[in-house]
């Protein structure tokens, strides 16, 4: 197991892997950053990482390297590229990864999947997020608000490197979470992630979408297939920051769905983070998203098991048309997701 002095890889040091990773800094860690834009890794190597916003504000300094300038082995490293990055970073990352060392996912959608695929499902550590942050330029990350940080073995497993990183990621987030079903929450993410996706189809705050009432059973049935697909899939998804599962599972009362409405449009109202990751993507860095990588696989999945997943499968076509500037974001996107 990796000492208390051994270097953390950070292997994407955008919104999660640079927040992450200059709190660790901070506290005295070890860290190496990783980053494939040439212009991030200059930036940090010449002024350091710039954390910006409400939470705190500071700089840290450690090295960055490019993928392909990195040396070394590493017992712990943290992947936090986009999720249709996943496969090229880790077969980048392999021949650095210590042989009885594990890469910790700390991404949006299934990819402990892929990374297992290629690394060995023991050398692989599930992890979920879900604080605000955001890439702002060369140096500069703004951490815009607290979130859910949760990590767990794959296989549901508790052992002592889990235990070891529970408290490192308590270092960065005091009410971290140390699980035993991962993919519980995983899931869960999957569908509060669905919504994400819905609520860039406009141009709209999170919350603001959210607080739509005439969109809400839209969301619903969205939310609604991801959560059927888990469910035949034998999976209990697990809420967090007002996203219910429960809420969204056929026969629901409506008072439980108002409630987990109004709580997750509290929540996305307290962070100083206003709009989704996916509507930064096309509105400002005019980019594709993680819509294939990331909720596609529901529909994916959905197929395997016998569930349909309409929704799912509209709302990735949609965000391809804004991708393609085919389509505008508004509110006619949205409504075009029910019809």
């Amino acid at each position: 197991m990796a000492g208390a002095g051994d270097p953390i890889l950070i292997w994407g040091a955008g919104a999660i892997g640079g927040t992450i990773g200059a709190y660790w800094a901070r506290a005295g860690h070890d860290v190496v950053f990783v980053d494939a834009a040439a212009e991030h890794v200059a930036a940090m190597n010449a002024g350091g990482l710039n954390i910006e916003g409400p939470v705190e504000q500071f700089t840290v300094r450690a090295p960055a390297f490019a993928p392909d300038r990195v040396k070394g082995r590493f017992d712990r490293i943290v992947l936090a590229v986009k999720a249709h990055h996943t496969e090229g970073a880790t077969r980048q990352l392999a021949p650095h990864l210590a042989e009885d060392g594990y890469v910790l996912s700390a991404q949006n959608g299934l990819n402990e999947l892929v990374i297992a695929r290629i690394v060995g499902e023991k050398r692989t550590m599930g992890c979920f997020v879900n604080f605000g942050a955001d890439y702002l330029g060369p140096g500069r990350v703004i951490y815009a608000g607290h979130g859910a940080v949760v990590v767990g073995e794959i296989d549901g497993t508790i052992t002592p490197r889990v235990k070891a990183m529970f408290a490192l990621l308590k270092e960065f987030e005091p009410d971290a979470v140390l699980t035993d079903n991962i993919w519980g929450y995983l899931w869960g993410k999957l569908g509060y992630g669905a919504l994400l996706f819905a609520t860039a189809l406009t141009n709209e705050s999170i919350a603001d979408a959210l607080a739509s009432r005439r969109h809400r059973a839209i969301f619903c049935r969205l939310a609604g297939e991801a959560m059927a697909v888990a469910r035949a899939k034998g999976i209990k998804p697990l809420g967090f920051n007002g996203y219910e599962p429960e809420a969204f599972f056929p026969g629901a009362p409506a008072e439980r769905i108002e409630a987990s409405f109004d709580a997750m449009v509290r929540h996305n109202r307290a962070t100083a983070k206003s709009h989704s990751g996916i509507w930064r993507d096309l509105a400002v860095r005019k980019r594709r998203t993680e819509i294939d990588a990331q909720i596609a696989i529901i529909a994916e999945i959905g197929k395997q098991v016998g569930v349909r997943t309409p929704t799912v499968e509209r709302l990735v076509t949609l965000i391809h048309e804004i991708e393609d500037g085919k389509r505008p974001m508004d509110w006619a996107s949205l409504d075009a997701l029910g019809a």
